[in-house]
């Protein structure tokens, strides 16, 4: 029986207070994140939507739990296949959401450190190659992140289009 999920982690070098709030606030993670667009603050017990150039079409993100500087739990829909930006994709939605957990720990030395998690995939191979893409995002996310909070750069600019 498998169990499909994943972890990624960064350390940013910047407060835990400004790493959570370049997460949670729709501007600023449109600026390296959300290439096509982020609509709404994560809160507890809401529904944003984000857009990526790479996938098109905004979706809905439901906000299961926030704990603000600490903690972030998303659920969206899951899908199966290869990732969408794949030459060749077979990726389709699936019938069921994934969760997301995102932890932000203040270190000693004045960084965060940024654990992401994905979990909730069935276990067949479109929903482990899913699960590769996401795992790739979620990675490409940190970095992004990093690059952008840190230096100003956004490393997602026409990467995609």
């Amino acid at each position: 029986m498998m169990d499909l999920k994943f972890r990624v982690a960064a350390r940013i070098a910047k407060p835990v207070e400004e790493v959570f709030e370049a997460v949670a606030d729709p501007a600023k993670l449109s600026e390296y994140f959300t290439t096509g667009g982020a609509q709404g603050r994560l809160e507890t017990d809401t529904t944003v939507t984000w857009d990526f150039h790479d996938y098109p079409g905004a979706f809905p993100v439901e906000v299961v739990e926030v704990v603000e500087n600490e903690k972030i739990v998303l659920k969206w829909e899951a899908s199966e296949g290869e990732p969408h930006n794949v030459e060749g994709s077979d990726s389709k939605a699936a019938d069921y959401m994934t969760t997301v957990t995102m932890t932000f720990t203040g270190l000693d030395d004045g960084r965060t450190l940024v654990e992401i998690k994905e979990e909730g995939w069935r276990e067949n191979q479109g929903a482990l190659d899913a699960s590769y893409g996401n795992c790739q995002g979620w990675a490409q996310m940190l970095c992004a992140l990093k690059i952008w909070i840190e230096h100003g750069i956004n490393l997602r600019a026409d990467m995609y289009k």
